[in-house]
């Protein structure tokens, strides 16, 4: 089992009721994260509606995830 801290933005956060957490998990990958909290907090924005970052780069879902790891699932942004 590896700690890894989840930063959440806009309407994650909302969802979330936080705007980050330390959360301890056996996921593999930071979609097997994404998924975790998803089911976690019934976030309804799928997988493939969302960017990752991990460690403040940007990654793919597929990458893994480390002890220690600071990851933020960045929702689509409307702009005006």
């Amino acid at each position: 089992m590896i700690t890894v801290r989840i930063d959440y933005v806009a309407m994650l956060r909302e969802q979330a009721g936080r705007a980050s957490e330390s959360r301890n998990t056996n996921a593999a990958t930071a979609e097997a994260v994404y998924r975790e909290t998803q089911a976690a907090y019934t976030f309804t924005i799928p997988v493939a509606a969302l960017r990752v970052a991990i460690n403040d780069r940007m990654a793919n879902w597929t990458d893994p995830v480390r002890d220690g790891d600071r990851l933020v699932f960045l929702p689509p942004s409307s702009g005006g």
